[in-house]
């Protein structure tokens, strides 16, 4: 493992700002860090994520990356070219010997777009290729700082078990991802940027929580002109109780007169404040409200065409910063910049049917696509005589003699 030794006494944080960027200083033995109090509720990740709107948004965004097939390419004078073979490629299917790779890339798009952060340890053998990556949760990354022009994180894992990684390492040897940042050293955690929408959430669910278990509103009041006194009362109310088990039609004596309050759950605004805090954690995440189940303006047009903006503006941002991590540390030497990592969006950007006929029958015609390359993005196999290009018997090259004879031709 390529630790390395540094004198911690420089290895000072400024206190003002440790919280707002995500970063926990010092060990609590929690997953959270410190909360944020916004509309009167205490706000921190762990809370965050019990927020059904905020934990589906993640777990969408997070189950698409991890999905999404990761290959490694080389620069060719043709272009780029896959190699399954590589050591790089190797270690995205399989970064370690206790996670795999769906579970390793759901878990870092998961801390990346909930804590902000993610940071993973790269093992490397005596000639330096990387062989496996530890994932290390953001509350484990005590301290981030950069020192005489290098980056150095100090980490300490909770578990007793995984106490072999704990140390200060150089950032050579970590996989940083970072959301938002506002200094290009530490993401920003969006929970604590975002507290008030967020709280006001928690409040919502909580105001409705009591509110349904209070039974709801007041249905009615009984209205009497005198005072009936403790034992007309007490008949009064028995008799009222015993017809309305049984569900009878009380008589109201003394004079007593029945009135109904008509207030309901519409009235108090809870769909509305519930609706408006789905909208608030969508614009968080970059989510399509129709994705988390919100349809009030929701079209078959629409939402169709959400679901490809989704994909260009909130998963390709997201998977293209870990490209670029994986390139910067993974490859080293002759190999930088001649190497690189891609995550396979084609399959999610297909679009709706007729544009994506339309596509690849220009591209066919055109001769920049063959058969078989459109076949491979639709998950169909090769098929024998289908890798040629074709192109328009009606068109030349400008400048040249195009013409042909049948006996030339």
């Amino acid at each position: 493992m390529a630790r390395r030794v540094f004198p911690f006494t420089l290895f000072q944080p400024r206190r003002d700002d440790s919280q707002q960027r995500g970063i926990r200083v010092g060990v609590t033995g929690s997953s959270s860090l410190a909360p944020v109090s916004a509309f009167g509720q205490s706000v921190n990740n762990d809370r965050a994520m019990k927020i059904t709107a905020f934990y589906a948004g993640i777990r969408l965004i997070s189950e698409n990356v991890a999905s999404l097939p990761k290959i490694v390419t080389r620069n060719t004078e043709k272009g780029p070219v896959a190699v399954p073979d590589h050591p790089v490629s190797k270690l995205l299917a399989n970064p370690n010997e206790y996670t795999n790779g769906n579970a390793f890339h759901g878990l870092i798009t998961t801390w990346v777009k909930g804590w902000g952060n993610a940071c993973a340890i790269i093992q490397r053998n005596s000639a330096g290729i990387p062989v496996q990556l530890h994932q290390v949760h953001p509350s484990e990354v005590l301290q981030i700082a950069v020192i005489e022009g290098h980056k150095w994180y100090k980490i300490q894992k909770a578990d007793p078990d995984f106490a072999y990684l704990n140390g200060v390492y150089k950032d050579d040897d970590i996989l940083h991802f970072m959301d938002v940042t506002l200094d290009g050293i530490r993401g920003v955690n969006p929970v604590f940027y975002n507290a008030a929408a967020l709280g006001k959430s928690l409040a919502t669910e909580n105001f409705a929580s009591e509110y349904y278990e209070k039974g709801g509103n007041i249905r009615a009041v009984m209205e009497t002109d005198g005072n009936l006194g403790e034992g007309k009362y007490k008949v009064f109310m028995d008799h009222f109780a015993e017809a309305s088990k049984n569900f009878g039609t009380p008589l109201l004596e003394y004079g007593v007169k029945y009135k109904q309050l008509n207030i309901d759950p519409l009235a108090a605004q809870l769909i509305q404040s519930e609706t408006m805090s789905l909208q608030d954690i969508c614009r968080i995440l970059g989510v399509p409200p129709h994705m988390l189940c919100e349809l009030s303006h929701a079209t078959f047009s629409n939402i169709e065409h959400q679901t490809i903006q989704f994909v260009q503006y909130t998963l390709r941002p997201t998977v293209k910063k870990q490209e670029v991590e994986y390139e910067r540390k993974l490859f080293f030497g002759r190999e930088s910049g001649n190497y690189n990592v891609k995550f396979v969006l084609d399959g999610l950007l297909r679009g709706d049917t007729a544009a994506r006929s339309a596509y690849y029958h220009n591209a066919i015609l055109d001769g920049y696509m063959s058969r078989n390359e459109v076949r491979e993005l639709e998950g169909l196999e090769h098929a024998d005589g289908l890798d040629d290009f074709l192109v328009p018997l009606n068109e030349g090259v400008a400048g040249q003699d195009n013409t042909k004879t049948e006996n030339n031709a």
